[in-house]
């Protein structure tokens, strides 16, 4: 496994977290108050400029009221997986 960050899978990752984000109707900093996050987090994972953890993943995918599995399999299509 090479480098994540800016492949298919990641630059996949970071725009279905932003449409996700979109879709349910909030803002950057509207997420970040319900991840008790600076909003600059937000803007960091959505812009490629950080990774994040599994766990991260979750958790902004219940602050958001979306299918974690959802956007896994995003990563996974945009992979050839």
């Amino acid at each position: 496994m090479g480098r994540t960050l800016r492949s298919p899978g990641h630059l996949a990752l970071m725009a279905a977290l932003k449409q996700a984000r979109l879709d349910a109707g909030l803002t950057q900093t509207e997420l970040a108050e319900r991840l008790k996050r600076p909003q600059s987090f937000v803007a960091k994972y959505e812009n490629g400029e950080r990774r994040i953890e599994v766990v991260e993943l979750i958790e902004i995918a219940d602050a958001i009221g979306a299918d974690p599995h959802d956007i896994i399999q995003i990563v996974r299509d945009a992979e050839g997986r």
